[in-house]
């Protein structure tokens, strides 16, 4: 059976119940897609967790982690700027760490990853972009 994401009622209801959002592949470069989405995301009241293995520090005020792994707090969302043929460990990580929602970025879909996160218990969404689902669903903020 192919792949479906869920309804936009269900987007809207995940977006609603979300308060921890980690990234994977947030870069530090403020002219990159990961970072202006991010921003725009912890500007509507967010909060961002920044995973990237080659940036030590912050990005966007926040600390750093190398991997998902290394997040000492729960996470609601997992959303991911790598591209498709990377991403199913992120995905096993993602199980591991208990994230409730699995969310591949626009143009990035890989159905190995999304079986992966189903059956771990996680909501998959892919090839979405979580900045414009949030303002098309959420337009007044939560």
């Amino acid at each position: 059976m192919p792949f479906e994401n869920p309804s936009r009622d269900e987007i809207r209801n995940i977006l609603k119940q979300a308060k921890t959002v980690a990234v994977v592949g947030l870069s530090d470069k403020p002219d990159r897609v990961s970072y202006m989405v991010s921003e725009a995301m912890q500007q509507k009241g967010y909060r961002i967790i920044p995973v990237n293995p080659t940036v030590t520090g912050t990005i966007l005020g926040e600390k750093c982690y190398a991997s998902l792994s290394d997040i000492p707090e729960p996470v609601d969302i997992v959303n991911v700027f790598r591209r498709s043929d990377q991403v199913v460990p992120v995905a096993e990580e993602a199980v591991k760490i208990k994230a409730n929602v699995f969310w591949l970025q626009l143009g990035i879909y890989n159905e190995e990853a999304a079986d992966i996160a189903k059956a771990g218990g996680l909501e998959v969404i892919m090839d979405r972009c979580i900045k414009v689902e949030d303002s098309i669903l959420l337009p007044g903020g939560k």
